[in-house]
C-alpha cells in the first residue's frame, strides 16, 4: 500500500507534548542566536586590536565570545534533552499503539504477513521513524535558524559578497531533491529484504530442532547467506547515495569560500571592509555552509522515517475483517452450556496473490445441544481444525451461517462470546511465564488454577517441578514435553470455567492410560457444558453425546458411537482400522 506524506501522520503523536517541543525548538533558535554572536565578537576584537583599542576593552570583548559560546552551549544542551525525549516519548506511544493494532487483528491478517516482517517494522522501522520525530525536525530547525543568523550578519557586513558567495549553492535544492527521491526508493528495498532475513531468522530458531534433525544447518547457513549478500548489495546502493551527498555539498560550499577569500580579501586590502569584517564573514560562511551540508543528513533521515512510517502504516490502517456488530446482541446467562447450530457452512482459508481458493468445509449442517459433548472426526485434512477456528470467530464462513442459541454469531458481541469459550487449540502455545500464570490465562481470577490442572493430569507433573507453580517456562514452553504441554493447556481453558469447550486434537501426545484419566475426569467437568472434541482418535470421543464425521470437508454421517457402527460407514472403518493399528503397536 502506498501512502502520500506518511510523516504527516505522526502530527497527532506531537499533541500531548507541544509544550516541550515548541520550548526545544526555541531554544535552539535562542542557542544559535548566542552562537552566531561570536563572530560578532571576533570582529570587534580584531578591529579594536588593528586599531590599537585599550588591552581592557579586547579582553571585554574575548570575555563576550566566551560568554555567548558557553550560553549557546548550555541552551543547546536544553534543547537536545528536551527534542530527543519527545522523539523517545513517541516512540513508545507508537510502539504501543502498532502492538494493539496487532492485537485487533484477525488470524487472515497473520495469515498475509510473515513474522519476520513484521518484527522488522516494530524495530528497524520504528527507529527510523523516532529519528524522523525527534532527531531530524531538531537539525532542520538548526539548520534554518543558524542559516538564517549567519546569512543577516553576512548581508549586514556586505550585501554583494554575501550573493557572489551563495550563487555555487544554487545547485542545493536540485541536488537534494533528487537525492531525497533516490533514497526514499532504496532505503524501502533495504527495510523490505531485513523484514525477509528476520523471517527466515525467526523461522531457523523457531525450528532449530527441525534444521538439526535433518543435518541442514549448513544450507540454512546458506540461505541466509545469500539473503545477507543481497541485503549487503541494496545497503551500498544506499550508502552510495549518502556517500554523494556530502561531498557535492562540501564542493559547492566550498566554491563559496574560494570567492570569499578571492573577493573578500580584495575588499580588505582596499579597505572597503575592515580586516575584522573579513574574519567574521568567514566563519559566518562556514557557519552558513554547516546548516547546508547537514541539509543532506536531515533529508536523509526524513526520507527513510517516510519509507519506514509507510509500512507502519500499513499496520496501522489495517482493519480486523471479524469485528462485533454496531448493536450486538447479547444472550442470556445460562448454567446448561450454549446450542450451536451449523446451517449449510461452507468455508475456505484466506487466498494468496489471487489464487483460486481451495473449500476446506462444504454444507455442513448439524445442531449441539445445550450440555452436550459432540465428538468431529475424520482423516487429516478433513476439515476439523476449521470447523472449531469457526465458532469463536477466529475465521468466518463464506457461506452459511452459525447461530448460538438461535442468535446468528455474528450479530453477538465478540469479546462476550469469546469469554464464554475455553479453547484449547492443535498446537499447544505456552507463553515464557511462569506455568501458573500460564494457566490462570485469561481466567477471571485463580481460584479455578488447581483445580483445572487435577481435571488434566497435571497436578503431578506441576508438584514435581523445581518451584511448582512458579517455575519459568522456556520460550513455547519448551522445558515440557509434548504430552505436558497439551496438559498445560488443556487446564488453562477449563480454568475459564467456560460455557462452551472446544478441544482440537488436544490429547493426541499424551499416552493411552492418562488420555484415559483425563477423558474420565472430563466426563464430570464437561457436564453442563457444551463441548465440541475434534479427534483422529475414535476413543477421544467414544462417549461423546454423538459424533459428526467429516470427510474431504463435508458432513458424511453423524449419530451416537453405537448407532455408527451399527451402520458400518466411515466411522466403523476408522475404528477398525485403528484398533488394526493398536494391536500392531501392542505387538
Amino acid at each position: 500500500m502506498t501512502h502520500r506524506r506518511p510523516l504527516r501522520r505522526l502530527l497527532p503523536y506531537y499533541r500531548p507534548y507541544r509544550a516541550k517541543m515548541v520550548t526545544g525548538l526555541s531554544l535552539t533558535v535562542v542557542s544559535y542566536a548566542f552562537s552566531t554572536a561570536g563572530p560578532w565578537f571576533l570582529q570587534q576584537a580584531v578591529d579594536a586590536f588593528m586599531r590599537k583599542a585599550p588591552t581592557a576593552r579586547i579582553w571585554l570583548l574575548v570575555g563576550g565570545m566566551v560568554g555567548v559560546a558557553l550560553a549557546g552551549g548550555f541552551f543547546r544542551f536544553l534543547m537536545r534533552q528536551l527534542l530527543n525525549s519527545v522523539s523517545r516519548w513517541i516512540e513508545y506511544d507508537l510502539r504501543n499503539d502498532l502492538f494493539g493494532r496487532l492485537e485487533a487483528l484477525d488470524a487472515a491478517y497473520f495469515a498475509r504477513h510473515r513474522t519476520g516482517d513484521l518484527m522488522a517494522r516494530l524495530t528497524n522501522d520504528l527507529s527510523a521513524v523516532r529519528m524522523a520525530a525527534g532527531p531530524a525536525v531538531m537539525y532542520l530547525t538548526n539548520t534554518i535558524a543558524g542559516g538564517t543568523f549567519a546569512l543577516l550578519f553576512m548581508l549586514r557586513i556586505d550585501a554583494r559578497l554575501t550573493l557572489i558567495a551563495l550563487l555555487p549553492m544554487i545547485l542545493l535544492p536540485i541536488s537534494m531533491i533528487w537525492l531525497g527521491r533516490a533514497i526514499h526508493h532504496r532505503f524501502e528495498a533495504v527495510q523490505d529484504h531485513f523484514g525477509r532475513m528476520a523471517t527466515m531468522a525467526q523461522e531457523n530458531i523457531s525450528g532449530v530442532r527441525v534444521v538439526r534433525a535433518y543435518r541442514q544447518e549448513e544450507p540454512e547457513a546458506g540461505r541466509f547467506a545469500a539473503l545477507g549478500e543481497e541485503y549487503l548489495r541494496k545497503q551500498m546502493r544506499l550508502a552510495t547515495l549518502y556517500g554523494m551527498m556530502h561531498p557535492s555539498f562540501q564542493m559547492l560550499a566550498g566554491l563559496g569560500s574560494v570567492v570569499v577569500l578571492g573577493l573578500g580579501g580584495a575588499l580588505a586590502i582596499r579597505g572597503t571592509i575592515s580586516v575584522g569584517a573579513f574574519v567574521a564573514f568567514g566563519l559566518y560562511l562556514g557557519m552558513l555552509t554547516w546548516p547546508l551540508i547537514a541539509l543532506g543528513f536531515v533529508i536523509n533521515l526524513f526520507q527513510r522515517g517516510a519509507a519506514s512510517m509507510g509500512r507502519l502504516l500499513d499496520i496501522l490502517d489495517a482493519a480486523p475483517d471479524i469485528v462485533s456488530p454496531a448493536a450486538p446482541r447479547g444472550l442470556p446467562p445460562t448454567a446448561a452450556g450454549r446450542t450451536l447450530e451449523f446451517r449449510r457452512v461452507g468455508f475456505h482459508y484466506p487466498a494468496a496473490n489471487g489464487a483460486a481458493p481451495r473449500w476446506i468445509l462444504r454444507d455442513v449442517s448439524f445442531t449441539v445441544p445445550a450440555g452436550a459433548t459432540v465428538g468431529i472426526v475424520g482423516a487429516t485434512g478433513s476439515g476439523k481444525s476449521a470447523l472449531l477456528d469457526l465458532v469463536p470467530r477466529l475465521f468466518d464462513p463464506q457461506e452459511g451461517e452459525i447461530l448460538v442459541d438461535g442468535v446468528p454469531l455474528r450479530e453477538l458481541d465478540l469479546d462476550a462470546w469469546r469469554r464464554e469459550i475455553g479453547y484449547v487449540p492443535q498446537e499447544s502455545f505456552l507463553f515464557s511465564d511462569s506455568i501458573g500464570a500460564n494457566l490462570a490465562y485469561g481466567a477471571a481470577d485463580g481460584s479455578t488454577r488447581d483445580w483445572a490442572a487435577s481435571v488434566a493430569q497435571l497436578a503431578s507433573t506441576i508438584e514435581a517441578l523445581p518451584d511448582r507453580y512458579d517455575t519459568m517456562l522456556g520460550e513455547r514452553g519448551i522445558n515440557l514435553s509434548g504430552g505436558q504441554k497439551q496438559r498445560a493447556a488443556l487446564a488453562r481453558a477449563l480454568a475459564r470455567t467456560p460455557s462452551v469447550v472446544l478441544l482440537d486434537d488436544a490429547l493426541s501426545a499424551v499416552d493411552t492410560q492418562t488420555e484415559a484419566e483425563i477423558l474420565e475426569a472430563l466426563r464430570t467437568t464437561l457436564a453442563g457444558r457444551t463441548a465440541l472434541i475434534a479427534s483422529h482418535r475414535v476413543s477421544a470421543i467414544r462417549d461423546a453425546t454423538f459424533t459428526v464425521v467429516l470427510d474431504e470437508g463435508r458432513v458424511v454421517e453423524q449419530g451416537a458411537h453405537d448407532t455408527l457402527i451399527a451402520a458400518g460407514g466411515r466411522y466403523w472403518s476408522l475404528l477398525n482400522r485403528q484398533q488394526l493399528e493398536e494391536s500392531l503397536e501392542t505387538a
